[in-house]
């Protein structure tokens, strides 16, 4: 399968997931009037559960293009970049999710900023794994 094909898979999943999953993670994020700014709600619960893989995609994803070049490892990092284009997924539709979820701006309490930063990162994340396993096929076919 090639890195376009598993990239469309992954935008279609990601489509039927958020028609499928809005209604009931709106249900779920749900919170009743004012929160403080260090009280910690289900979105920002959530957001913060998608940051961990987010973050650990960016790394393992890191690791597989340098790996993939030959600077570090023996392996080609075609397992890092499958992961990290995982991991980045899982955490971007966890971030939108969060995003469509919440009925307010910053500061509310939905957790809206930390589901941006999870879309971005996780698409870090994606195009980093993209990137290594792209560069380890083409290190494949040429060796």
């Amino acid at each position: 399968m090639s890195v376009r094909h598993l990239l469309a898979a992954a935008a279609v999943a990601v489509l039927l997931g958020f028609g499928l999953a809005t209604p009931a993670a709106a249900h779920v994020l749900d919170q009743p009037g004012d929160v403080g700014a260090y009280t910690l709600t289900a979105g920002r619960v959530w957001s913060l559960a998608a940051a961990l893989p987010a973050l650990v995609g960016v790394a393992l994803g890191g690791l597989a293009l340098a790996r993939s070049t030959g600077r570090i490892g023996t392996g080609n990092g075609t397992r890092g970049a499958v992961v990290a284009l995982a991991v980045g997924l899982v955490a971007m539709v966890i971030g939108a999710l969060v995003v469509a979820a919440a009925k307010g701006g910053p500061g509310t309490g939905y957790g809206i900023v930390g589901g941006y930063l999870d879309l971005a990162v996780g698409l870090v994340a994606m195009v980093l794994g993209g990137l290594a396993l792209a560069r380890s096929r083409r290190s494949r076919r040429a060796g």
